[in-house]
């Protein structure tokens, strides 16, 4: 497990943000919901977690700058670190009453990501990493899976909600994967897909139309698992692309082939 004084800090914002989504969890039908797009939600909930970590993160981290889904950008005195959060990954799951859910914290510092925490409170499970420092499941470490063909692996993907530009092009990479992969999955909460990679419950994952921080965290957390990510057309910028695809060395070489293929 990561014990640093920086891996603390995130750990504890996100488990006071974590015990309010919970207490929320449990009361869902009580929310007050808006609409944010069509198919995209947004709880009084998601604000109330941000609020936790924006607060939290700035007490001990005071001028680091922020990129967060509900409040923007937010500015620091320190131009080498900003935070990503998400404070609801997954948020469709959570006003449906699926536990599939979590807080998202990723850290960069001078442009690379260097920290990464998902958590989902539901079942209690944290996901945690640190730049060479290895990736971890509560006080387990993770390790990608070691199958080395497609025709044996579980790969996640995401289907484009109503509304969201892509419908076409997703159509012709499940297409193409379907031909090849052994299953596939679509769980509906990025983050947690990435930690799934990384945990070796996946053996691949691809997605597009993600933003930052859907990704920073997990991008680490796969890779200090020993797996392998990269954008969906196999470039490394992977926050601006807003896309991408991730497994051990030989799963993503296939995925990547195949969904670049059926572009």
């Amino acid at each position: 497990m990561i014990r640093s004084a920086l891996m603390n800090v995130m750990t504890a914002a996100a488990l006071k943000a974590g015990r309010a989504l919970k207490r929320d969890f449990g009361e869902v039908e009580n929310l007050q919901v808006s609409v944010k797009g069509p198919g995209d939600f947004v709880s009084a909930a998601d604000h109330k977690a941000e609020k936790i970590l924006f607060e939290e993160l700035s007490k001990a981290r005071p001028g680091y700058g922020f990129v967060m889904e509900e409040s923007g950008i937010v500015e620091g005195s320190d131009k080498s670190h900003v935070w990503y959060v998400d404070p609801l990954d997954g948020t469709a799951n959570f006003l449906h009453g699926l536990p599939i859910f979590g807080i998202s914290i990723g850290l960069a510092r001078d442009d690379q990501i260097v920290a990464g925490l998902v958590y989902n409170p539901a079942l209690e499970a944290l996901y945690i990493a640190e730049k060479g420092q290895g990736a971890y499941l509560n006080n387990r470490r993770l390790r990608v899976a070691a199958r080395r063909e497609l025709g044996e692996a579980l790969v996640g993907c995401a289907i484009p909600h109503l509304g969201k530009a892509g419908h076409a092009r997703f159509k012709a990479e499940l297409s193409a994967v379907m031909e090849c992969a052994a299953n596939l999955r679509r769980l509906g909460a990025a983050a947690l897909d990435l930690c799934f990679v990384a945990a070796g419950a996946y053996d691949g994952f691809w997605e597009r139309g993600l933003k930052p921080w859907d990704l920073a965290a997990g991008i680490l957390i796969v890779r200090e698992a020993g797996g392998f990510v990269t954008d969906a057309d196999g470039g490394s910028d992977i926050l601006a692309k807003g896309s991408v695809c991730a497994g051990n060395e030989n799963i993503h070489s296939q995925l990547l082939a195949l969904i670049r293929s059926a572009g």
